[in-house]
């Protein structure tokens, strides 16, 4: 065999499993992407939102409450998209490189181009200029997922109808846009075209913002958003999307009928679709693969199915990240960190060690104005399991840190078992918010009680102060 393990795919799941397997188990790797190292996450996903939504940030800040804090002639600022890309694509090259030299110090050989599964063991990489055949003792699919771009939806293909890649690489600011989605994806990207001064409509065909999320973060956003000029239509069944001269047109019906009798239009110089992701395996399996790799058991959605242990069907082969069916795994969710923690484990099961990642708790963020922030189950999914729950609330416009920085309405919400006080979930809405989770993924994986959080000194004034707050109720 050439080579100990091989991984198609380099984004955080994919590149951080390689340099773990050369460097910690001293395993000959090998490493295949066809696009960028860092996939999705770094090149077009988590991170560029992340810039956008930091100079958004600056730019809504410095111009509405600059004056109150005593910086003058803010009214006059505008916000350079130029600069904006620019300063986005420098944050992006600079950790790409990082992970190359990574990759690199840790003697794993890296291969640009598309990686198809020829047989078990064997894989065929093909780029512009050749193709190679490699071979190994293991394989691992780690290809990711790429934006749904709902072809069953009329006029999904057309120009202007955008995705967070194609969005991410705008040159101007549009005048208005609207973002089909209201997920994670959709309420990030309104917040920052929003806070640059376009004008923002979201449609969604669920009666939530956030699925899966406690309800009462889904209904503040929604308050705070409306403030801000943000309109947010839910539960709509949406038709078509049709160009009239120089706008975009999409067609929608809220009556909760199939008459259409309430059909609406919104007009938009641009369309957004945030609805979600789906599995990218493009390329992975030929016509030319082994009857074996062929057989590769794939969902109804296009996941890799797996099992406890991240092993497919077909033996030798394996699956982890957004591409797989994660119902036989625990705390699965299409997010960088449970990619790479999913390597990890994946790689501590090959190596026969108990070093893995706990998988227990899982923490959601959302970086919106506030950001948002989740782990372990919703007050509703409890109520919905029968169990017995004690919740500790603290409103974070009492809290020193919020008042002297302006920020809007939040909270911290801790959830614990009734009985034992032992914390299981915690919701939180605040600046912050995303930093501060990792105090109760802790306590959720150590069994901390929220006696044993409230021992706890908290300095003053932060924001994590409201934690405090929150156990003293």
């Amino acid at each position: 065999m050439d080579y100990d393990i091989i991984i198609i795919g380099a984004g955080p799941g994919g590149y951080e499993m390689a340099a773990e397997a050369s460097a910690r188990y001293k395993m000959k790797t090998a490493l295949i992407e066809k696009k960028e190292l860092g996939g999705t996450c770094l090149n077009r996903g988590c991170i560029p939102t992340k810039s956008f939504l930091h100079s958004a940030g600056l730019y809504e800040d410095v111009k509405h409450k600059g004056e109150i804090f005593g910086i003058t002639g803010t009214k006059e600022i505008t916000a350079d998209m130029e600069i904006i890309q620019s300063r986005k694509a420098e944050t992006v090259r600079s950790l790409r490189d990082g992970i190359s030299s990574l990759l690199k110090t840790a003697k794993v050989d890296v291969y640009e181009g598309v990686g198809t599964i020829t047989d078990t063991g064997k894989v065929k990489v093909t780029s512009e200029d050749n193709t190679i055949n490699i071979t190994g003792k293991h394989i691992v699919i780690a290809t990711g997922s790429k934006p749904d771009r709902q072809e069953e939806l009329q006029g999904h293909d057309l120009e202007g109808v955008v995705t967070s890649d194609e969005i991410l690489d705008l040159k101007e600011i549009p005048e208005s846009m609207l973002i089909i989605g209201g997920g994670v994806i959709g309420m990030e990207l309104a917040s920052v075209f929003n806070a640059l001064g376009t004008d923002v409509k979201i449609i969604k065909a669920s009666s939530k913002i956030f699925n899966g999320l406690d309800k009462e973060l889904g209904q503040s956003l929604k308050m705070l958003m409306k403030k801000r000029g943000v309109e947010i239509i839910l539960g709509a069944c949406i038709k078509e999307i049709r160009r009239v001269k120089e706008k975009l047109e999409c067609v929608y019906d809220d009556s909760g009928t199939e008459d259409n009798a309430d059909e609406k239009v919104i007009t938009s110089e641009m369309i957004l679709l945030a609805k979600g992701r789906k599995p990218e395996t493009a390329g992975l399996i030929s016509d030319d693969s082994s009857e074996a790799v062929r057989s590769l058991e794939i969902d109804n959605k296009g996941r890799v199915i797996v099992d406890e242990n991240y092993r497919t069907s077909v033996e030798g082969i394996y699956a982890i990240g957004d591409c797989i069916n994660g119902d036989n795994i625990t705390g699965h969710a299409m997010l960088a960190h449970v990619a790479a923690a999913e390597g990890k484990n994946l790689l501590s099961y090959l190596n026969d060690t108990d070093e893995k990642k706990s998988m227990q708790a899982v923490p959601s963020c959302v970086y919106t104005e506030p950001e948002i922030a989740a782990v372990g189950p919703s007050p509703e999914e409890c109520k919905e399991a029968g169990k017995e729950i004690i919740i500790k609330k603290y409103p974070m416009g009492a809290n020193g840190r919020s008042v002297l920085t302006l920020q809007e309405r939040g909270f911290i919400k801790i959830i614990a078992e009734a009985g034992s006080k032992k914390i299981i979930g915690a919701s939180m809405m605040c600046a912050r918010a995303t930093d501060m989770i990792s105090i109760f993924t802790q306590a959720i994986d150590n069994g901390l009680t929220t006696d044993d959080l409230e021992k706890v000194i908290y300095p003053h004034p932060t924001f994590c102060e409201g934690i405090g707050e929150a156990l003293s109720r």
